[in-house]
């Protein structure tokens, strides 16, 4: 095919769609069918597939592996998923793509097997502020592309982890805080909502994304992550975000949803795919 003609496909293609406040924000339609991947401890009560990888250690997450009793648990790689291009109409992938060994063959796989999706990584100073060992790789989201960068090529010490504060303190603690966390999510996270497929770059050696990760934020590149709203949109953020805490309370106050249990006790009367 020619490549003016590729080019003009790859451009009509849809990529990213939208940059929702979190998992509860995401565009699922009633009769979606939906996979996660590699939820852990936190899978979301809307998913009707699950698949991890790790299922021995605890070593990529917080906590034991769980599933919610109406979810088929799949033990898989993510980087080779056992189903059929688009078997689904969405793909979660939360707080996952940082720990992958090979970004561009798991995003891959994400855009192989589902229509559309949601993943959510930490940012730069996200995993400045709250750092994992095994996370792998430092994203931000540049251009509607996500860009990945080898951590340990990276300046900087992520050995201080303020993450008790930040992720297990404050957003229970303080209004103005959880405020921020909504209306400038971006500051420590990649919420990329997408369509079709996802652009991504590894470690690239072009100056202009390199210099994000390499060198000091001067008053242009911080415009072009966060770029300078109206004071009406401003306002209209907030009240949005505020909207969403309390209609959020009012969801969790109100919920009939089941437990989900641990891997033990779902293997107990359900099989696993593999």
């Amino acid at each position: 095919m020619d490549s003016a003609i590729q080019q003009l496909i790859k451009r009509n293609k849809t990529m990213k769609t939208d940059s929702p406040y979190d998992r509860g924000d995401i565009h699922i339609n009633k009769n979606d069918k939906v996979l996660e991947i590699g939820p852990g401890h936190n899978p979301t009560y809307r998913s009707n597939v699950i698949a991890e990888k790790f299922i021995d250690t605890n070593y990529h997450r917080c906590g034991d592996v769980k599933i919610y009793p109406h979810q088929t648990f799949v033990h898989a790689d993510g980087e080779k998923l056992p189903f059929k291009d688009k078997e689904f109409d969405y793909v979660i992938c939360n707080q996952v793509l940082e720990h992958v060994e090979h970004p561009e063959a798991f995003v891959k796989e994400l855009c192989r097997v589902a229509r559309r999706g949601y993943i959510e990584t930490p940012s730069l100073l996200g995993e400045y502020l709250f750092p994992k060992k095994s996370h792998k790789w430092v994203i931000l989201d540049i251009d509607n592309k996500l860009v990945f960068y080898e951590k340990n090529k990276m300046p900087g010490n992520y050995e201080n982890d303020y993450g008790e504060l930040f992720l297990n303190y404050l957003p229970f603690q303080s209004l103005p805080y959880k405020l921020l966390w909504l209306t400038e999510g971006d500051i420590t996270l990649n919420r990329y909502e997408w369509k079709d497929e996802v652009e991504i770059l590894v470690n690239p050696e072009d100056e202009y994304y390199s210099s994000f990760f390499l060198n000091k934020w001067n008053w242009e590149m911080v415009e072009k992550l966060y770029p300078r709203r109206s004071a009406l949109t401003e306002m209209k953020k907030m009240i949005q975000a505020l909207f969403y805490i309390l209609k959020n309370k009012f969801k969790s106050r109100f919920s009939n949803h089941r437990n989900p249990v641990t891997l033990s006790e779902y293997i107990k009367t359900h099989e696993v795919v593999r």
